[in-house]
């Protein structure tokens, strides 16, 4: 059966997760893993000649994007065309505007390998996950000049350099700490991608249109202030009172410039939720031609896999919001609260919820993006089981990850306050709270979503405003439809 051979890291089990927080640490974690945020843990921030932070790797930003003479002959060399799936097309956009940086290509399979294995690039430095083009097209091999399409539109050209059949269940192990299917970015690895893994070169001559618009790192870049810090707060949900109290209070940690600024980076892929197997009636095309596999390595090996039932949700779920809706609340929101050290842009990325190597990963596109520091929440990309809900990861686990690798990034970390909402004097952090014994109000997100749908007024110190208003249009939206 499926279930036999699966493996998932027990919930706050620090000891079973040891070694994937190891992968990458040149040094023992030590101090670095205590919970205090200290200047021990914090990296050197090196600028260029503009006075913002230098890219990964301290080189330039790496920028795939090419006139329309080259784009024209890029073109014309095309063996092939594939259509990218919503995952592979962040991507792609990421790659060619360098969010990627110093990655000029989807990786070949050394680069994979040694990501997988010691999350770094072959020349020693640190990248959180492998960026992969996958395919089940057998006609794909090196030499290939691939046209990749997004809903039609041309937007980029890959010349295929590699290819190979990767070991699905040791990267999934390695990169998120499980090869459990309950866990969503190993669903996403076993189910959505295709047999074969490709590496190679990419030149871009369109961006991916969307209803929403992502800046370029050099977009981003041009509109911080030069000279001071600049501190990237990530999230993929609506932004409520919380949220704000938390990424403003950041403002004032002691390892920020008094003129420094927060970047408010929503990522805008796919969620969670979004991650999805083959419609109903998609057969399994496993070389072995059954109807259904169950095993986990068969699971990892072919792609797309049979729907598994009602253990295995595939389909967003009703509580998901759509990312134009949460676009929608940003915008929104940018005009309430009108603050000029607060800066906004948006993230083609999509979400792995990796835990401790997405902090990784973050970290190091929002250094591509200009920032200097990154908000490390508690149990950020984290994720629970399917089936029991348990957590994958340690409450503490992506801070302590962060921390660990800080100094190499050339980064710091800013602390996620716990804050709460009292009766008495508003927000202020939970500690605070409890030693002055406050009376703390809470309203938890179930409660918050029966109210939306139940038209029930939404308290204004729980949530903004004009956020709540567009949630509850794409409520309505939902129920008419």
């Amino acid at each position: 059966m499926l279930a036999h051979g699966l493996r998932r890291l027990s919930s706050g089990s620090m000891g079973a997760l040891r070694p994937l927080l190891l992968q990458g640490v040149q040094e023992p974690l030590g101090a670095a893993a205590t919970r205090a945020f200290s200047s021990e843990t914090d990296g050197t921030i090196a600028r260029g000649a503009d006075g913002l932070i230098l890219p990964h790797g301290n080189g330039g930003l790496v920028n795939l994007m090419v006139g329309s003479k080259a784009a024209e002959e890029a073109r014309s060399r095309c063996t092939h065309e594939v259509e990218l799936t919503e995952r592979q097309a962040c991507d792609v956009e990421l790659l060619t505007v360098g969010g990627f940086t110093p990655l000029d290509g989807f990786m070949n399979e050394d680069a994979y390998t040694s990501v997988v294995e010691k999350m770094r690039l072959p020349n020693g430095q640190l990248f959180g996950l492998p960026v992969v083009m996958d395919t089940s097209n057998d006609g794909l091999k090196p030499g290939a000049k691939v046209m990749l399409t997004y809903k039609g539109q041309q937007v980029a050209v890959m010349d295929v350099e590699s290819r190979w059949q990767p070991n699905k269940v040791v990267e999934v192990q390695k990169c998120y700490g499980s090869t459990s299917l309950e866990h969503p970015a190993v669903q996403m690895v076993a189910t959505e991608r295709g047999r074969y893994y490709l590496g190679g070169k990419v030149t871009g001559f369109e961006l991916p249109k969307r209803v929403f618009p992502c800046q370029s790192p050099e977009e981003v870049r041009a509109g911080l202030p030069a000279g001071t810090d600049v501190v990237a707060f990530q999230c993929r949900n609506p932004i409520h009172r919380a949220h704000y109290e938390l990424f403003i209070r950041a403002l004032d940690a002691p390892n920020v410039a008094k003129d420094g600024v927060v970047l408010v980076h929503p990522t805008c892929g796919p969620t969670q939720a979004s991650t999805q197997g083959p419609r109903p009636g998609v057969k399994c095309v496993c070389c072995c031609g059954a109807a259904r596999c169950d095993s986990v390595q068969s699971a990892m090996l072919h792609s797309p896999l049979p729907m598994l039932g009602p253990t295995f949700p595939r389909y967003p779920q009703d509580d998901d919001i759509p990312g134009i809706v949460r676009y929608h609340t940003y915008e929104v929101l940018q005009k309430e609260v009108d603050n000029p050290r607060v800066k906004w842009a948006y993230l083609p990325y999509s979400m792995h919820m990796a835990g401790p190597r997405e902090a990784i990963q973050h970290m190091i596109m929002r250094k591509n993006y200009g920032c200097t520091h990154f908000i490390i929440g508690r149990d950020m990309a984290g994720c629970k089981s399917s089936l029991s809900g348990e957590d994958f990861y340690g409450a503490y686990d992506a801070q302590d990850f962060a921390k660990a690798h800080a100094k190499e990034l050339g980064m710091k970390t800013v602390p996620s306050l716990n804050v709460v909402f009292t009766e008495e004097r508003g927000y202020l952090t939970a500690d605070v709270a409890e030693k002055e014994g406050l009376k703390v109000k809470k309203l938890s997100g179930t409660k918050f979503r029966q109210m939306l749908r139940g038209g029930d007024e939404i308290p204004d110190w729980f949530a903004f405003r004009s956020v709540v208003q567009v949630l509850r249009e794409h409520q309505q939206h939902k129920v008419a439809a």
